[in-house]
């Protein structure tokens, strides 16, 4: 309500009563945007309504519900409003140092993210009780969630501010080992997946594996000419997820689009397949990996090309715009996907 009120300005650009959340201020603020505030709790009212509905449902039929938590939180975001004790940010809620990745497959530059770095020592005092409840209150909305840059909890890659790449930063340890443990003891499964792709250390896989935690393998990573590299299908570790390709890739047509000839030759002669059959050589490789889960984006179950991509990392703008057309739900391809589960041994 506050953001509405103030035509979107982020929180640190308030005035400072209300930037530094002091109580006259917000109980000022209570009244004057009461029904601006009581709309939101009507919709976040709904939104946990329908998603309680929603989890029963699948529940009853043998579905569990896959999350994906983002290590980090927005600049300008009401987390790091209510808690920036928790950050690495002056007084006023400017951060030192920025989130990112450094140059990788993805990006030349890397990624700078922009995100706030969480004051690590902070966290460690009070026993991850930030972290401890965001996971608790995931879980309660997710079976399984994926922890995301989980390599950012063994070493964490911090960019000046002002710097305008992610060239510019230095891997700064993290309390990992800690963290994981304080997670264990709330949730003694562990219903978690490493989201262990990009730069990774030994160390970082060594964290994985101390947590008998599951990482990835993208299929489409797998063609640099590597006979050892991990995304090969013959190369995946059956504590897993298998994936033809994530939300940063662009659909398995639209990447075998832009393909060069060699890799295409490369890609060929993997999967068997001639390009028109790659894309469904791809998903059903992804079935046949011995990964404990696989994951098929719909948009490589309905054959899509670049136009159903989701997200380009480093880009800000036309991304996350893609929704599925109910129309293409059809029974045929539920027959199908059903028939390559049975073939693939994945049918519960």
């Amino acid at each position: 309500a506050l953001r509405a009120a103030r035509w979107g300005a982020s929180w640190q650009q308030w005035p400072e009563p209300l930037r530094d959340r002091e109580a006259k201020a917000l109980q000022a603020a209570r009244r004057v945007y009461r029904e601006a505030i009581e709309i939101v709790c009507h919709e976040q009212y709904l939104f946990s309504s329908q998603w309680t509905a929603l989890r029963a449902y699948a529940q009853d039929r043998g579905v569990r519900l896959f999350g994906d938590l983002p290590i980090y939180v927005a600049p300008d975001s009401v987390e790091l409003w209510a808690h920036r004790e928790q950050f690495r940010v002056d007084a006023a809620g400017v951060p030192a140092a920025l989130a990112g990745v450094p140059p990788d497959y993805f990006a030349a530059d890397g990624q700078l993210w922009g995100n706030p770095l969480y004051d690590w020592a902070r966290m460690r005092a009070d026993g991850f009780g930030h972290w401890r409840r965001r996971i608790q209150h995931q879980l309660a909305r997710f079976d399984l969630l994926r922890l995301d840059h989980f390599r950012g909890l063994e070493a964490h890659w911090a960019v000046p501010a002002g710097a305008t790449t992610a060239r510019v930063g230095e891997w700064v340890a993290s309390p990992g080992l800690e963290l994981l443990d304080a997670l264990s003891r709330d949730h003694p499964d562990l219903p978690f997946v490493a989201e262990d792709l990009g730069v990774i250390t030994p160390e970082v896989d060594a964290l994985r594996r101390h947590f008998h935690l599951p990482g990835m393998h993208v299929i489409q990573f797998g063609f640099d000419g590597d006979g050892h590299n991990p995304h090969l299908p013959h190369m995946h570790r059956h504590a897993s997820v298998a994936y033809t390709g994530t939300h940063d890739n662009d659909t398995t047509r639209g990447w075998l689009s832009a393909l060069d000839a060699e890799t295409l030759r490369r890609v060929e002669f993997h999967l068997r397949a001639r390009p028109a059959e790659i894309p469904d050589a791809m998903l059903r490789a992804a079935l046949a990996s011995v990964s404990q889960l696989a994951v098929v984006p719909m948009q490589d179950l309905l054959g899509l090309g670049s136009e159903g991509r989701f997200n380009t990392p480093g880009t800000v703008a036309g991304n996350w715009s893609w929704q599925l057309p109910l129309s293409q739900l059809s029974d045929r391809l539920a027959e199908y996907c059903a028939l390559l589960n049975r073939v693939y041994g994945r049918s519960c």
